[in-house]
């Protein structure tokens, strides 16, 4: 069973298709644009004292993928139909990664703005899921992959020492606007930032939010002051990166910032979303040095 790859979005609309799974009784979604294909089960080879989470490798047209049982990772027990399980190839962070779950059933078309932010009540720091989906009467909970993926394997995340590696910097008066969703990720970008010099950062947490504060600086005329740059992340609830990239570009007075885009997604056949909605540059996740890089290019 191989994913359509004839469905596609335009860059900017704020929609998304989501692959729809299931994880014993639980319904969970990934981005399809995450999505390579999805596979029935194939023989896994066993690698010795590998993490609890990581069933093994398949060889899958002669690449070596690693298959990662969601169920296990989310502290589910076992498929009670493993007849049913289905492997799904994904890509982002520059890797490929094999996600065993249960089943698989279709594919939603939506918008961001119909994604909800958990909660504070059920969602902290170590939690799995980044937005939950009211589909008529069910719910289907968004996953953050790139958290089970970084969790298996820390290196693969954000690493402040390759900001060190940089060497001294000067403190920087510049001000920066940084979208992104993942409370994790706000702290280790705070934390990676300021080590590289840059004191003036304002963090939200979605696309609407940011637009939202742009947009009542130019009402009070105080735009270029107040934000000389902006990073944004593209999958978040309410407003996506792409869509906030195209609202900024598209305003005459917003138009001139830079705009950044930061994400898992960054891949050479997405990249051309990134550049239909005017980003003046697009890095994937773990590549930090590269963004404060990008950052001096344009603002120092």
């Amino acid at each position: 069973m191989e994913t359509n790859k004839g469905i596609l979005l335009e860059s900017g609309t704020n929609e998304l298709e989501i692959v729809e799974f299931g994880i014993g009784k639980n319904k969970f979604g990934i981005n399809v644009i995450k999505v390579k294909e999805i596979i029935n089960p194939v023989p896994i080879t066993l690698v010795p004292h590998s993490h609890p989470n990581v069933e093994g490798i398949i060889e899958l047209r002669e690449e070596v993928l690693p298959v990662v049982n969601v169920a296990d990772a989310l502290g589910f027990p076992p498929s009670e139909t493993p007849e049913q399980d289905k492997f799904i190839v994904a890509e982002f962070n520059q890797q490929k990664v094999v996600f065993h779950v249960h089943t698989v059933t279709q594919i939603h078309r939506i918008s961001w703005s119909q994604i909800e932010k958990p909660s504070d009540m059920y969602q902290g720091l170590e939690s799995q899921i980044i937005g939950v989906i009211k589909l008529k009467s069910e719910m289907v909970l968004l996953l953050d992959f790139e958290k089970i993926v970084v969790e298996i394997n820390p290196e693969s995340g954000i690493n402040i020492q390759q900001v060190k590696k940089l060497g001294s910097r000067q403190n920087s008066d510049k001000k920066i606007l940084i979208a992104e969703d993942s409370l994790l990720l706000r702290k280790l970008l705070l934390d990676t930032l300021t080590e590289a010099g840059f004191k003036y950062l304002e963090f939200y947490e979605n696309g609407l939010d940011a637009i939202n504060y742009l947009e009542n600086l130019i009402d009070s005329g105080k735009a270029e002051k107040e934000v000389q740059l902006v990073i944004t992340d593209i999958e978040m609830p309410q407003m996506d990166g792409h869509h906030l990239t195209k609202r900024i570009k598209e305003s005459g007075e917003l138009a001139v910032l830079p705009v950044i885009i930061f994400s898992s997604l960054i891949t050479d056949s997405l990249r051309h979303k990134g550049q239909v909605v005017g980003a003046d540059a697009q890095i994937s996740k773990p590549e930090i040095a590269e963004l404060i890089k990008l950052i001096d290019r344009f603002i120092l």
